[in-house]
């Protein structure tokens, strides 16, 4: 895996080479084992590289002036040999086996046409000397990042994480107010925004191309998930299917000359992924696991389990449950705010498997693609309710019972009704939102300030919702709510967490049930293959039934996290409060100092479970005293004091 920089001047001018090693160097954890640099007329390319095919080849920038090309790229491509000897036929000649120089060849072959051939996960750059044009592309899922943005003198930048970007004196960081309450209800920043106003994450699926003296580019999609239906097909068709395609995008995953293993939980998910690399692998497959000393998270008994059912050569770390003294390395290594705190044990179970590999497959997906989130369950049993009465029954009845319902945090969990009585006075994309945000809309109007709500000017993160609702290709509303997380909750946290967190150890992850070729599959299913009796991944575990044990397969999703409200009440309780009625956050002005005090209150004395929103904005302050900090263009300090000092790229 790799880490890219670029410059491309809005005046065909000549590139400051410091400032682009400050750029590339930024992300150095990105690519340990070697450092490029092309500089042309008009452009400037960086890039850090993590070598995993073909070692001694497949340097970046990858140029070929014959063709008029330079490459940067992040990623791999898993049909790379399959590309390779399409275009051998069609006469190419190559100089290397790696997939870098495949991606070339392609681009000069097909143009921006390459991108419906691509299987993998990748961002790249290609500059077109003749043309004097650059083009982005992401990959379809959005598994690796790309950022962009444009200079106050209009120069276009870009790079794999925002630290490469924020390297650039040019670049300014102002914060995007619709950014923040896009954060405050979702617990990330969902694309295309980032944190600070002109700087944007190119969205899954999407390029862009652009030529100084143009005006700035609008992103275009080439791929998206379609949920076109299938014809109807049985359980047993599709089990026996799915299976096959199982074992083919995973062998296709485990071509590496490194060390190569994965991630096992003991959940469906990463079982499946480590039972299919056991049946294509003549070698026993190296599984990583994180287990925690507070037992009400700890999963490694399961993972234990399905490692010695699979005879695999297993490695577990326990780590303490308060492991919250991450809390200001995960600001540094997210660049913006970021409140999943499984990114805590995601973080030290990618520095474990660094220790055993150089590249992990992950579980990542099989949610998304197969139903398994509980809120799925929850979710189509309130469609089915809307359907039958008409939303001006449903509003007023529904909105007046959730208003006088207590919220009953403490209560078993049959008695805590609040949430869902609020859903079903909604429509469903507005419900859905409702379910899945960290914290609710009514909350954070209490929260803010009168100068932010200004700030807003009337805008609510529902609106990103709504924007990819309008654009969906299906209206049924479980397919919706499953292509409403492909487009945010996939890329916006569970994907740029595992990047962020194997990045900064040097680690590539791969995500077998994120080919977009299954994806594609998955979402022409019936919906009753995937949530069928109030089973989510119905079809998933019907099809591992021969392969694990029955108890894995169909046991209560657990989920990789960690014990939050507890922490807020007992360890971090000082440190919360210190934080959000002294800190940073008191001083941004963006926030209400009394329902501060109140959230804080509330929580600490057990009467409402703040936690989700206490460490949002516990993170928030941790990433607003970064900003604050003198040297908080930090990456570009340290990086031009590094070249100022001689070191050669």
């Amino acid at each position: 895996m790799c880490g890219l920089a670029g410059i491309v001047s809005s005046r065909h001018a000549g590139m400051d080479e410091k400032i682009l090693l400050a750029m590339r160097d930024a992300q150095r954890h990105r690519g340990p084992d070697e450092a490029g640099l092309y500089l042309g007329r008009g452009v400037g390319l960086g890039h850090r590289r993590l070598s995993i095919i073909d070692l001694g080849h497949g340097q970046q920038p990858m140029v070929d002036e014959v063709a008029g090309l330079a490459l940067v790229y992040n990623g791999e491509l898993y049909n790379f040999p399959a590309l390779k000897a399409e275009l051998e036929a069609a006469g190419v000649v190559f100089r290397s086996r790696c997939d870098t120089e495949v991606l070339l060849r392609a681009w000069q072959q097909w143009g921006e046409a390459c991108l419906a051939h691509l299987v993998g996960m990748f961002a790249f750059a290609v500059w077109d000397m003749r043309a004097q044009r650059i083009h982005l592309a992401r990959d379809q899922l959005g598994i690796k990042p790309l950022h962009y943005g444009f200079t106050r003198s209009g120069d276009l930048v870009f790079a794999s994480e925002l630290k490469g970007l924020l390297a650039h004196p040019g670049v300014e960081r102002r914060l995007d107010p619709q950014a923040l309450e896009d954060y405050l209800a979702l617990g990330y920043v969902p694309d295309p925004r980032s944190i600070y106003r002109g700087i944007f994450k190119l969205p899954p699926g999407h390029s862009l191309s652009w030529r100084a003296g143009e005006p700035r580019p609008v992103p275009r999609q080439y791929w998206d998930v379609p949920f076109k239906l299938a014809a109807d097909m049985t359980a047993d068709e599709a089990a026996v299917q799915l299976h096959g395609l199982l074992d083919s995008v995973v062998a296709g995953q485990m071509v590496a000359d490194v060390p190569l293993g994965a991630f096992l939980s003991g959940g469906v998910d990463s079982s499946a992924v480590v039972a299919s690399m056991s049946r294509v692998s003549p070698q026993p497959v190296r599984t990583c696991s994180i287990g925690f000393d507070h037992g009400g998270f700890d999963e490694t008994v399961y993972a234990r389990r399905v490692a010695e059912h699979l005879h695999a050569q297993h490695f577990e770390r326990r780590v303490s449950a308060d492991d919250y003294d991450l809390l200001d390395t995960l600001a540094a290594v997210y660049d913006e705010p970021f409140a999943d705190s499984s990114a805590l044990p995601t973080y030290r179970v990618c520095e474990l498997a660094r220790t055993q590999v150089t590249v992990a497959l992950s579980g990542d997906g099989g949610d998304e693609d197969f139903a398994g989130y509980r809120r799925y369950r929850l979710h189509a049993w309130e469609s089915g309710l809307r359907a039958r009465l008409p939303l001006a029954l449903r509003k007023p009845l529904f909105g007046l019972l959730g208003s006088l319902y207590p919220k009953a945090d403490w209560a078993p969990r049959p008695l805590r009704a609040k949430t869902t009585l609020q859903a079903l006075a909604r429509g469903d994309v507005e419900a859905y939102f409702h379910t899945v945000s960290t914290t609710p809309m009514a909350l954070r109007q209490q929260l803010y300030s009168a100068s932010f709500k200004r700030e807003l000017q009337g805008y609510n993160a529902l609106a990103v919702f709504r924007a990819h609702a309008a654009r969906a290709p299906t209206d049924h509303p479980l397919l919706l709510a499953q292509y409403l997380d492909f487009k945010s909750w996939l890329p916006g946290d569970i994907l740029t967490k595992v990047d962020r967190a194997s990045m900064a150890h040097s680690l590539e992850v791969r995500v077998p049930l994120l080919d977009h070729r299954l994806v594609e599959w998955a979402s022409s299913l019936p919906p009753g293959l995937k949530l069928k009796g109030g089973t989510g991944k119905y079809i998933l575990k019907k099809t591992l039934e021969p392969d694990l044990p029955h108890d894995v397969l169909y046991r209560s999703k657990m989920g990789f996290s960690v014990p939050l409200a507890a922490w807020l009440r007992g360890p971090l309780a000082r440190r919360a409060r210190d934080a959000l009625l002294a800190g940073a956050i008191a001083e941004c002005g963006y926030f209400e100092p009394a329902m501060l005090d109140r959230l804080l209150r509330q929580h600490e004395a057990g009467r409402r479970d703040h936690g989700a929103t206490l460490w949002s904005l516990l993170m928030l302050d941790a990433f607003l005293r970064r900003m604050q900090q003198p040297a908080a263009a930090a990456t570009a300090e340290a990086a031009r004091r590094v070249v100022a000092a001689g070191v050669q790229p």
